[in-house]
């Protein structure tokens, strides 16, 4: 069988934080990239399906420490559909939650994967860090209801993912009013002006908001919330959820997280750049560089006039983040260009650019998790 493995996953015991609107802690979950030991209860969730006899899909959040990672592996197998949950750790903690082997993996982070490419969705879970929901059906539910011609992703809900939205300030404001509930914090609501810049940056009318500048805003007051939008100049990113996608996580006890959102409607993308190589090269340097957050990157500059790079769209000071569908995260100088070289005459990179590279970094998440949202040229 050809396997593409992840990494071992386990998760260690941590308390969710507090919501204010159930007046409840939940307990939380984690993910890391290294071995270790397990604690935890299980944290097993089911959503209802039409099928009789069809099992139901089972939600997972897991939060990793620094020391410690999932106790599985992600298979694709010759013969078999999906992306396969392997090698589950006798008595780890991926096991105690309940993840089983051959499960199959349906969605990461609210996104459908079952169509996706392996290595995509190994880069997927990767690219999350921290956290990351998973989705999963058992073998025989799985391979029953694609017997059956069944489309999998109606067997989970439409849409659970909060929006991450940016908004720029006009001469009228952002555009929003927040209400709290008089003698609390955390709980705000927003009224959106129509055709206004949050209305235009993707803000529902009535949505809670969860975060402000990447930071919860679950302990704030609505005087303080009021003063740190007024630091924040012309402008302010916003972490909020529908009623029905609030309500969605709130039942089940897990936390809305930035790493869950759909990024759609931000004006920061990553690009993928398609070269074949000419007679004088690709026409451009790579260089190994300090990123705003303290990690090292490979950026690109010295493009060419007239040659592939600048032909592809290459722009100098864009960040390097992908060589032909892989991560290149963690790798150094030498081994990236490498990568690059593997294929004599030509390649395909995923770079961003200095200010989407920056506003990433700025809320502590990879560009590559919101690949899909990004809808690269």
């Amino acid at each position: 069988d050809s396997c593409k493995e992840i990494r071992d996953l386990l998760l260690h015991d941590k308390k969710f934080e507090f919501n204010p609107k159930d007046g409840i802690d939940n307990p939380a979950l984690s993910l890391a990239e290294d071995t270790g030991s397990l604690q935890g209860p299980a944290h097993r969730l089911c959503l209802h399906t039409d099928g009789e006899d069809m099992g139901e899909p089972r939600f997972y959040l897991l939060n990793k420490g620094s020391a410690e990672t999932f106790g599985f592996c992600l298979h694709e197998e010759l013969g078999c559909q999906g992306h396969i949950i392997r090698q589950v750790e006798l008595g780890g903690l991926a096991q105690r939650r309940g993840l089983q082997d051959g499960d199959r993996l349906l969605q990461v982070n609210g996104q459908f994967v079952d169509h996706m490419d392996h290595r995509r969705v190994v880069q997927k879970i990767k690219a999350s860090g921290n956290q990351v929901l998973l989705a999963v059906l058992d073998s025989k539910s799985y391979e029953a209801a694609k017997a059956l011609g069944k489309d999998l992703s109606q067997m989970l809900p439409a849409d659970i993912r909060p929006r991450l939205c940016h908004i720029m300030q006009d001469k009228s404001g952002f555009g929003f009013s927040v209400s709290c509930p008089e003698g609390t914090k955390g709980i705000f609501q927003l009224s959106v002006q129509q055709d206004g810049p949050a209305d235009r940056a993707g803000v529902l009318p009535g949505s809670w908001l969860l975060e402000l500048n990447g930071n919860s805003v679950r302990s704030y007051s609505h005087t303080q919330l009021t003063r740190k939008l007024k630091q924040s100049g012309s402008k302010v990113t916003l972490l909020v959820a529908s009623s029905a996608v609030e309500e969605f996580y709130r039942l089940r006890g897990l936390r809305v997280i930035a790493a869950l959102a759909d990024t759609s409607w931000l004006p920061f993308k990553v690009r993928e750049l398609h070269m074949v190589k000419g007679p004088a090269g690709y026409g451009f340097l790579l260089k190994e560089d300090d990123c705003s957050s303290g990690a090292i990157g490979q950026f690109l500059w010295d493009v060419d006039a007239g040659l592939p790079a600048e032909q592809a769209g290459m722009r100098e000071g864009d960040r390097l983040l992908a060589v032909n569908g892989e991560s290149i995260e963690g790798l150094d100088h030498q081994q990236t260009v490498l990568r690059i070289r593997a294929r004599d005459d030509q390649v395909t990179l995923l770079v961003i650019d200095p200010a989407s590279d920056e506003f990433y970094q700025s809320i502590g998440l990879s560009p590559l998790l919101f690949l899909e949202d990004s809808d690269p040229a």
